[in-house]
């Protein structure tokens, strides 16, 4: 690969002056706003099925097409990000989804809330694969994992933020304003995206010094954009769909569906099991920073890229076994404990699952295998939830359970299986052959 590199003397000033952390914290919001978008249907799901006296299966069908608005939308907001660029498509997402979150605050039936959650998902789901984009421009690779930790953190964040907004506005102007208000802030983001963000190269206070530590791995030249069915045509890009189609529903399952658990086997009330489930969310963030920060001191270790995805992968499934224990336990508190470690083990492991990507593939696919990986995600989205009504409405929550625990070990023993080297998926493109691969 040719590549170009940019010496300067100028010193590197402070971190709170590094642009990049800055683009990060904004990538960081907007993540929250998406997480609290769609944890409101968690937090208020217990009103809903009350008040229309929904039964699991079809609270289950509510969330299902959720995810079937996000399958439909990830690749095509894939395209847009690496077409048109982050600035607009992002901005874009951001809008699509606030309105769609708004509109639940009409719903009068369970159709509504199927139709709102589908607009709902084709817009969220292009908060990743531009969050993906923004970072692989922003970032070299040894920082990589803990930039998309940071950002991944702000999911549980997002999700633990939820239930103490949603619910006092819950209590005195009733369950409605919990998407609704939440919906400005999404409009207020894009306006503040709108006029801070540009590209490394194009922003006006990024420093030469800065400049030559984001492009540190070397600047491709001549790079060609790989068509959609080359990257259909790789096995790499099938690792990561199958890693996610498997990995992705767990966490979903402990979003959506433990406030009902706690209240309904636990015996919670709505307010206490909106509450306890959002400190397991704490733990959430703690190991999606955590991954990216174990990826990168283990890279700082020289360790190579393979080995240091495959450890952090495999300790993140191995916490996710933990999920076998917590219908077998009595006590509340340890079943919180279990879950809190469990949620830690899911977000450690989809820091690098994420960073996978962009270790593997250009920036010009970035944003395109995020969407692919997103449409995996969503056909087994749309399958668990449904799965998980059925299933809980006949014989309770154990067998789900169970379930979650193995999901996420399958999941990744495909991607390591598929990307085994962490070689550059670049072999559509024959100036792109010669890479050097010493650091990995």
């Amino acid at each position: 690969m040719q590549a170009t590199s940019i010496t300067t003397t100028s010193p590197m000033p402070p971190w709170y002056r590094q642009v990049r952390w800055w683009m990060l914290s904004l990538l960081f919001f907007v993540t929250v706003i998406n997480f609290v978008d769609r944890q409101a249907l968690a937090v208020l799901g217990n009103d809903i099925t009350d008040e229309y006296n929904l039964s699991n299966t079809a609270f289950g069908t509510i969330v299902s097409w959720f995810r079937f608005g996000m399958m439909l939308g990830e690749f095509p907001m894939g395209m847009l990000m690496d077409r048109v660029g982050v600035r607009i498509g992002l901005a874009f997402a951001v809008l699509w989804w606030s309105v769609g979150n708004g509109m639940h605050a009409l719903s009068t039936s369970i159709w509504h809330f199927r139709i709102f959650r589908f607009w709902l998902g084709t817009g969220e789901c292009g908060n990743y694969s531009g969050g993906n984009k923004i970072v692989a421009s922003w970032f070299p690779v040894r920082e990589r994992a803990f930039a998309i930790g940071i950002f991944n953190s702000a999911s549980m964040f997002g999700s633990f933020v939820a239930a103490f907004l949603i619910i006092p506005i819950r209590e005195h102007f009733g369950w409605r304003m919990g998407f609704l208000v939440p919906s400005v802030l999404g409009m207020v983001w894009v306006l503040v995206w709108w006029f801070v963000y540009r590209q490394p190269n194009e922003h006006p206070s990024v420093s030469q010094a800065e400049l030559a530590h984001i492009r540190s791995d070397g600047e491709a030249t001549e790079e060609a954009a790989p068509s959609n069915w080359d990257l259909l045509k790789l096995k790499q890009t099938w690792g990561l769909m199958l890693c996610r189609f498997w990995v992705g529903p767990v966490v979903e399952f402990y979003l959506y569906w433990m406030p009902k658990y706690f209240r309904d086997v636990r015996g919670l009330s709505i307010k206490d099991s909106a509450y306890f489930n959002s400190v397991t969310f704490l733990f959430g963030d703690i190991g999606s920073i955590g991954g990216g920060l174990a990826a990168a001191w283990l890279l700082s270790r020289s360790w190579k890229v393979k080995g240091t995805r495959q450890a952090t992968l495999l300790f993140g499934a191995a916490l996710c076994l933990l999920s076998f224990l917590v219908p077998l336990t009595g006590s509340i508190a340890i079943a919180i404990g279990l879950i809190s470690l469990i949620l830690l083990g899911h977000t450690f492991l989809s820091a690098n699952m994420f960073a996978s990507v962009s270790d593997v593939f250009p920036n010009s696919a970035v944003a395109r295998v995020t969407g692919l990986t997103g449409v995996a995600n969503g056909v087994s989205g749309i399958m668990f939830p449904l799965i998980t009504g059925i299933i809980v409405d006949r014989t309770g929550y154990t067998p789900i359970f169970f379930m979650a625990a193995l999901m996420p070990l399958l999941g990744v023993a495909i991607a390591l299986v598929t990307l085994r080297n962490y070689e550059p998926a670049r072999l559509f493109n024959p100036l792109e052959r010669e890479r050097d691969n010493e650091k990995r």
